[in-house]
């Protein structure tokens, strides 16, 4: 039986990777944090060695919004290093088979006009309100692709655009877009408030794709032979793009979880275009689609995922 390692198991993408594998023949091993400090270099080499672990979902982050990211640049960029870098060589040198590495489609260069493919990386500058997470992301991926090269460690990446679902973060204001707007929404609608003030112009698009979609695109990629993922990513770098189809605008987001929430008030936006963020990013999902990849869950049902899941995490706290 497989032995595989979830690292950040409770976290969105962790645990739809978890219900990805209900059901299926393989020994899952997840540690909480109070278990396994991931930014303990020591206690995470002792795990590896102490336990025979064939494959690796690096799920692990410490992710947020624009405004956590603004905030919080020095522990962005150290935490997201420090866990990768123990991970990965944690992994290499325990004799782990395969590493799965998560990466962030805020990667990429800023503002481009076409859909961004995967040789587009360090192409150009990338968008400034998260540069520290994006560079740590950037470093996991050239770290991946070294020990590739250098150890031939089966070491692999997808690289997701704006991921919602269920466990997400809903710590506002250091939560993404989706969490943040469903926790503002259902907080005015339980208050019967009038209206609601939401950041930014509403101009900018965003590609949002439910979690366990993309945890279906993890397994695809880890099940494929070396030699046909090695053909796939030869060109390009060490990684392929996961998006949906569409992307949409933050206004029409807001619109779509308020009439997923139920509140029927106004939506006001400030205007303040610094909290935009990059404008538009569209992905290039050939690769992944070459290989049977689709997205399954449309926006409107994985909101109304979201927003039940939301509802269920702060009734359980009532």
């Amino acid at each position: 039986m497989i032995n595989i390692y979830i690292a950040g198991h409770n976290g969105m993408v962790g645990s739809a990777i978890v219900r990805q594998f209900k059901g299926k023949s393989v020994n899952l091993i997840t540690k909480n944090r109070k278990d396994l400090n991931l930014l303990d270099q020591i206690n995470v080499s002792k795990f590896f060695k102490d336990n025979l672990i064939d494959h690796v979902y690096l799920c692990a982050a410490k992710v947020g919004g624009i405004y956590a990211n603004i905030k919080y640049p020095a522990d962005f960029i150290y935490q997201n290093l420090v866990i990768q870098n123990n991970i990965i060589h944690s992994a290499y040198a325990s004799g782990v088979k395969k590493l799965l590495f998560l990466g962030s489609s805020c990667i990429y260069p800023k503002n481009y006009q076409r859909k961004i493919k995967e040789k587009d990386l360090l192409s150009a500058p990338i968008d400034s309100t998260n540069e520290y997470y994006a560079i740590a992301k950037i470093a996991g991926l050239k770290m991946c692709e070294a020990y590739r090269k250098q150890y031939g460690f089966d070491a692999r990446a997808i690289m997701p655009s704006n991921l919602y679902g269920i466990n997400d973060n809903y710590s506002y204001p250091n939560n993404h877009i989706v969490p943040a707007l469903v926790q503002k929404l259902y907080h005015a609608k339980a208050n019967n408030y009038d209206s609601v003030e939401i950041w930014g112009t509403g101009i900018a698009k965003r590609e949002l794709l439910y979690a366990d979609d993309l945890a279906r695109a993890a397994l695809l990629i880890m099940n494929l032979p070396i030699k046909k993922y090695s053909k796939l990513t030869e060109k390009d770098g060490n990684f392929v793009n996961v998006a949906p189809k569409k992307d949409i605008s933050i206004k029409n987001i807001a619109n779509e979880i308020k009439k997923a929430v139920g509140y029927q008030g106004k939506l006001i936006f400030n205007m303040d275009s610094s909290m935009d963020g990059v404008k538009r990013k569209k992905l290039c999902t050939l690769k992944i689609e070459s290989i049977g990849w689709k997205q399954l869950t449309d926006l409107e049902a994985g909101l109304k995922n979201t927003v039940n899941d939301y509802i269920r995490k702060i009734t359980d706290k009532a």
